[in-house]
């Protein structure tokens, strides 16, 4: 989206053109989640969307505010952020213990009925749960490595920004940004490979303990 039309985009938005709100909101709802998915990995799928939520409202208040010194998307991450840490809070301070409920494989789906029995192309129960676990620890990962790292990596990876987008957003510029994005990604490696190394994959009757 060129500058022009993302700034059309927003004075549109400010005269309270329903139609160009919704624009904004398909065009940027997903990445925000993404983003905000990423940053905590205490956060479910319904914390991101609820975050994304309040992201979106609070940019229906203030969309006066946004005056073009940066990409719309990348005052949306800063928001979404904020929001982010906010709702961490809350849920670190409410949390007490556990509350997880375990997902049943052979549950029904609330809307189709279904179970997970059918023949798919997607990957089994088993491949499921490991490649949910591994993307989990990621998530602790990627917290262990926190502040600057973090977030470039949350840029590039989750948010899908380019590079000349996160200079923009980081003030930086490009080639700094791709040596900050490399020695974070050796430091993401180090700290993940240890961790990912006692991920073992679930037994099975195609994958029977050993003996």
């Amino acid at each position: 989206m060129s500058s022009t039309s993302e700034s059309e985009l927003v004075a549109r938005c400010r005269r309270g053109d329903a139609r160009a709100w919704d624009e904004l909101f398909d065009r940027h709802y997903a990445a925000v989640g993404r983003y905000v998915f990423q940053l905590s990995p205490d956060f479910s799928r319904e914390d991101a969307d609820e975050i994304a939520q309040e992201t979106f409202l609070s940019v229906i208040q203030h969309i006066g505010s946004f005056h073009g010194d940066c990409q719309l998307q990348t005052w949306l991450f800063r928001i979404a952020g904020n929001k982010a840490r906010d709702f961490l809070e809350k849920l670190r301070a409410a949390k007490r213990g556990g509350g997880q409920q375990p997902l049943s494989l052979h549950a029904e789906d609330p809307e189709t009925g279904l179970t997970l029995d059918a023949p798919s192309h997607l990957p089994g129960p088993d491949g499921a749960l490991l490649h949910a676990e591994r993307a989990l620890l990621i998530g602790h990962a990627l917290a262990q490595l926190g502040g600057p790292c973090q977030e470039i990596i949350g840029l590039r990876y989750f948010a899908e920004l380019s590079y000349e987008e996160i200079s923009r957003a980081l003030h930086l510029n490009e080639k700094t940004v791709s040596s900050r994005l490399s020695k974070c990604l050796d430091k993401l490696e180090a700290i993940a490979r240890p961790i990912l190394a006692g991920v073992k994959p679930p037994v099975s009757p195609s994958n029977p303990p050993a003996t």
